[in-house]
């Protein structure tokens, strides 16, 4: 009995081999410090399902290569989507004009044998007709939920990515990469107002949790909630106040306004508010703040990163004190320490650089209720939807999808059109309470920086932050 190779997926048209491959690294890299050729074949799906029926179908396939070489702190890149010893060769004349590199070249990265997601496709084991029948359900069942129920979108979605890399000194690594989600969007309707809600999840595995009823369902009855409360909604109030953070997704605030500014690549030249403040207290007492790639299954976990490195759980901030950068290979070497695994690119189009996977403060010792008590008059952020973030300065702008009116400790009125405005550095000073209610994202987070996209997993306990200015409507 015979068993697919994947390796014919790159190798199986004759026009590169896998000798051919580690050969034409050497020889396009051979003038330079470091760098590697990278290959991959991507397959893609994606259905949505609105207004009561099935609105795109789509599947996609791709493959190409990126060859990439460093002299120094000169990059030269290029890609094609013809796997073949002679466009790879073409490519190489791109290299050409970096400076000779003029030192021993960099090591490669250290070999690993982990693996933390399957290495089966999703696209593969579930029929069409099922994949449609699963939309076709949570649509109806989103209506019946409540008559006020006006649209329900439903999307799914699904990848599977094999990357090769291969470098001059002869060190290869494969990882083959799987990732699914699931999203729900409801707009809710009653006495001429229309409101929204959303629920997403995945990660990195196959379909069948997706198709779990109890999972679904779930995030239904997220999505609905949150839009029949946003149809109660008041105006937010304005001004700088007491905020309380939930927990989960709105770590995503903590992913924007301060994980990028602890990337190598903004620290080492100069144009992040953490340059050169390690060893300094960044945020209050008990705020650690980490960088995990290795989670099994989460949507930023990588087994190995886009440059062969291994992914790690990195120290950002511990206690309050700035102990780390995330690190690829090139910041890593010219600011003289180790690579953190965070070296990653969208696809073989795009040349690595450092980059998030999973970043989140880790627990405190706070029961969120007491964290609640502590509010006279604030606003409690459940949820979080889009935002702006200025890397140099740190400072953002979030829009709450879910928040609540605080008084006295209690729960007040939803509201609606509230807005968190701060700047990274100072809002980690501000944290008066840490929950010890840890919780990641639900699997749907998407990172992007310098025109390119790639998943990320983010999340936080309840934080209780003081002297958070709100942009509301009040």
């Amino acid at each position: 009995m015979s068993t697919f190779d994947p390796a014919t997926l790159l190798y199986g048209d004759g026009k590169l081999t896998p000798q051919q491959a580690q050969a034409l690294a050497a020889e396009t890299l051979s003038r330079c410090d470091d760098g590697e050729l990278y290959l991959q074949y991507s397959a893609s799906e994606a259905f949505t399902f609105d207004d009561g029926r099935l609105k795109t179908a789509d599947y996609s396939r791709d493959s190409g290569f990126g060859l990439r070489g460093i002299s120094g702190e000169m990059t030269g890149f290029a890609h094609a989507n013809d796997i073949s010893a002679a466009a790879i060769r073409r490519a190489g004349e791109t290299l050409q004009l970096l400076d000779p590199a003029k030192g021993q070249p960099a090591p490669p990265p250290p070999r690993s044998n982990r693996h933390l997601y399957t290495d089966a496709s999703p696209l593969d084991a579930v029929p069409f007709a099922q994949k449609v029948h699963l939309l076709e359900t949570i649509n109806a069942a989103a209506r019946a939920r409540d008559p006020r129920v006006a649209q329900v979108t439903v999307s799914l979605s699904g990848s599977w990515n094999l990357v090769e890399i291969v470098r001059a000194d002869g060190f290869v690594a494969r990882d083959i990469r799987p990732l699914v989600r699931l999203n729900i969007a409801i707009v809710a309707e009653a006495n001429g107002r229309r409101e929204t809600g959303s629920f997403g999840m995945g990660g990195r595995y196959l379909y069948g949790r997706l198709f779990d009823p109890a999972e679904w369902n779930r995030g239904l009855d997220i999505a609905v909630a949150q839009a029949l409360t946003n149809l109660d909604s008041v105006d937010a109030p304005a001004g700088e106040m007491t905020v309380l953070l939930g927990p989960g997704w709105p770590g995503v605030l903590l992913h924007e306004a301060i994980g990028h500014g602890l990337e190598g690549d903004f620290n080492r030249k100069g144009t992040s508010a953490f340059s050169g403040r390690l060893g300094e207290r960044v945020a209050a007492p008990g705020v650690t703040v980490v960088d995990d790639g290795t989670i099994e299954n989460r949507r930023g976990s990588l087994s190995i990163d886009d440059e062969g490195t291994p992914t790690s759980e990195t120290v950002l901030i511990e206690d309050g004190i700035l102990k780390g950068y995330m690190q690829d290979r090139l910041n890593a070497r010219l600011m003289g320490v180790p690579a953190t695994g965070n070296g990653r690119r969208e696809s073989y189009q795009h040349a690595p650089m450092p980059r998030m996977t999973n970043t989140f403060m880790r627990s405190g010792n706070d029961d969120p209720a007491e964290l609640l008590s502590r509010v006279r008059k604030g606003i409690f952020a459940k949820s979080f939807g889009g935002g702006q973030v200025d890397i140099v300065s740190g400072k953002f702008v979030f829009s709450c999808t879910e928040a609540y009116l605080v008084e006295n400790g209690r729960l007040g009125a939803p509201i609606k059109g509230a807005t968190l405005i701060g700047d990274g550095p100072s809002v980690l000073t501000k944290v008066r309470g840490i929950g010890n209610d840890l919780a990641l994202d639900e699997g749907v987070g998407v990172c992007g920086k310098g025109g390119q996209s790639v998943p990320a997993g983010v999340g936080q306990p309840t934080l209780l932050v003081d002297g958070l200015t709100v942009g509301g409507t009040a």
